[in-house]
């Protein structure tokens, strides 16, 4: 994933993957069919299996704190996968880049990455409701405008301040100064 990251999907050949992954070329084909098959898994591991798990959450219980807490767990993830890379050079761009990439290129996981942004709505609208019948969050709020506000807010990651590094900082000054405008 670091090289797809560094170089870009259509700038990694075959010899590069072998080389990161200390294998050889009838070893790779072993394991995955082609060079597609292997990004494919390789975006599917490191961006939709992680989100899909912490959305576990039982859908008439959840609030707004629940959901907040979950999405910090998910940016948290990722900053530690991306920590662990030896390319301290790679930052929003690269990352959001080969995503897009990834999802005109494959379109199952256009079609997943898709669902699990529509579960993701669904789950923020829920705890909103959830959280206004609790008296936690004020009633007149638009439901459908706060819950894509919430839900873009790990979209907008902000590279500029730490040079290429991402700051990922922002994410809990954004969701926590989101809700407390909300609070009831």
């Amino acid at each position: 994933m670091e090289l797809y990251a560094s170089k870009g999907y259509n700038n990694v050949s075959i010899t590069d993957l072998q080389l990161a992954l200390d294998m050889g070329r009838g070893t790779l084909y072993y394991y995955f069919k082609n060079q597609d098959e292997l990004f494919e898994v390789c975006m599917d591991r490191y961006f939709i299996q992680p989100k899909m798990r912490l959305f576990q959450l039982p859908e008439n219980e959840v609030t707004v704190e629940d959901m907040i807490r979950v999405m910090l767990t998910y940016v948290e993830s990722l900053k530690e996968v991306l920590q662990t890379w030896d390319n301290k050079n790679i930052n929003t761009s690269n990352v959001l880049n080969l995503m897009f990439s990834a999802y005109n290129r494959f379109p199952s996981l256009y079609r997943r990455a898709s669902k699990l942004y529509a579960t993701e709505m669904e789950m923020w609208k829920k705890a909103i409701r959830n959280s206004i019948r609790a008296g936690q969050v004020r009633s007149d709020v638009d439901v459908d405008t706060l819950a894509m506000m919430f839900t873009h807010i790990k979209d907008a990651y902000d590279a500029g301040r730490h040079g290429v590094a991402m700051d990922f900082d922002i994410f809990p000054r954004q969701y926590n100064y989101l809700y407390e405008l909300i609070k009831a």
